[in-house]
């Protein structure tokens, strides 16, 4: 008998069991058609809980409430399973952790982000108590984050499913770039976590928060009868002239030009090398190579090598190469200035990451440094091309050679 999930989708608690299901492959079901505020209420529903609150687990021996609890149970359900470690010490720091998820960051998430959605009364002096104590927690996470891949040993845990689940909901609600950017190693764990394909498959694609939500402001009771003789003596005065002349005054105004597009034209067109990239099959060096060089501007253009600056962080392989695939697609927001290329180096762990990018312009641009925090975690190197031994590394990454400065390749990406 599968094991059934009471709950709606999109349940950041729902999804810790649901994502820990995943695996040890265990089967779990949500309820269908769902409906907070009437499935919670039935008699069924209030004998597995008496208080209402969702997730609920049934199981053939008994209901379990409490998300948590519930992840705890589906993880320990296979006995080969590594969610929950493999020692008592790693028990107990699994145990740490998950306590500290929830004491110290889905706590003060909830106290900075539910009085602004109305859920209590918002005081500012409580607000800012609440977002200096999740920051002192943060700090303490993004320290232990400096040294280690995941909260306990070398593979996701009980633990890591917790802290990704909890934090999540402070990405999509209100922790925006501009906080987060504050502790580089938690963003950089989240983002590794939620791109997993067992997270993934739970969670699926979302965009961080852009701003903080505004504070609810509880409207006025409405007064009938003076709204109604107001309405009788001067219907004329109904808001939608108001809406006319705001409607005039906010006009679509033209969107602002990128930077780049403001640069004098530069003679290398960037697709026509991406197409010569893709294109050649053989005689890479022959043809693609020194048709970039044929193309190249050094006037409008310039070289990046880069060198990740955690590569005793990178000892497990699909990790690693996640990492990089995350970072690529955070790119995205670049593409048609850029082309990039990401190594993934060693047939032994430590892995190091390297890559070489190509960037319109004299310098990186100041919105990828702005928006992709994965940029700060690297060393950047503009490429000397009076230095023929730059020169022959930049054709070497674009190539692929292997072996790459003596080592193997694990893992080579394009971005194009």
């Amino acid at each position: 008998m599968a094991l059934v999930l009471h709950c709606g989708s999109g349940n950041k608690n729902a999804f810790k069991a649901l994502i820990a299901a995943e695996y040890t492959g265990v089967k779990v079901e949500l309820t269908k058609n769902f409906e907070m505020g009437v499935s919670n209420k039935t008699p069924e529903f209030l004998k597995m809980n008496p208080l209402g609150k969702i997730p609920v687990l049934e199981t053939p021996e008994g209901a379990v409430f409490e998300s948590n609890a519930i992840a705890r149970y589906v993880a320990r359900l296979k006995d080969n399973s590594s969610l929950c470690g493999s020692s008592l010490i790693d028990y107990s720091h699994i145990e740490q952790w998950m306590d500290f998820s929830a004491t110290e960051v889905d706590a003060n998430i909830g106290r900075w982000l539910y009085p602004r959605l109305g859920f209590g009364p918002y005081v500012p002096a409580l607000e800012e108590f609440a977002i200096t104590s999740l920051k002192r927690s943060l700090g303490a996470l993004n320290t232990h984050l400096a040294s280690n891949t995941y909260l306990v040993g070398h593979s996701v845990t009980l633990a890591d499913i917790v802290m990704t689940c909890n934090l999540y909901y402070g990405f999509v609600r209100i922790l925006i770039k501009s906080f987060t950017s504050e502790f580089p190693h938690v963003e950089r764990y989240f983002w590794t976590m939620v791109n997993q394909p067992n997270f993934k498959k739970v969670i699926g694609d979302f965009k961080q928060a852009e701003s903080v939500p505004p504070v609810q402001k509880k409207a006025a009771p409405p007064k009938e009868s003076k709204a109604k003789e107001a309405k009788k003596e001067a219907p004329k005065e109904a808001p939608k002239p108001k809406v006319e002349a705001s409607e005039e005054e906010e006009a679509p105004k033209p969107k602002p030009k990128n930077p780049l597009d403001l640069l004098p034209p530069s003679k290398m067109i960037l697709d026509e090398w991406k197409r010569l990239y893709s294109n050649t099959k053989t005689n890479f060096r022959e043809i693609a190579i020194k048709g970039f060089w044929d193309m190249y501007d050094p006037e409008g253009y310039s070289l990046w090598f880069c060198d990740y600056k955690y590569n005793d962080e990178n000892t497990v392989s699909f990790v690693t190469m996640n990492k990089v695939g995350g970072f690529l697609q955070r790119m995205d927001l670049c593409r048609k200035y850029a082309f990039g290329k990401m190594l993934v180096i060693g047939s032994t762990p430590p892995f190091k990451v390297k890559g070489l990018w190509l960037f319109r312009g004299q310098d990186i641009p100041k919105f990828v440094m702005d928006e992709v925090y994965d940029m700060e975690l690297y060393e950047w190197t503009k490429v000397d091309l009076s230095d023929e031994a730059q020169k022959e590394r930049v054709n070497a990454m674009i190539e692929d050679q292997e072996p790459f400065e003596g080592e193997d390749l694990l893992d080579a990406k394009c971005f194009k």
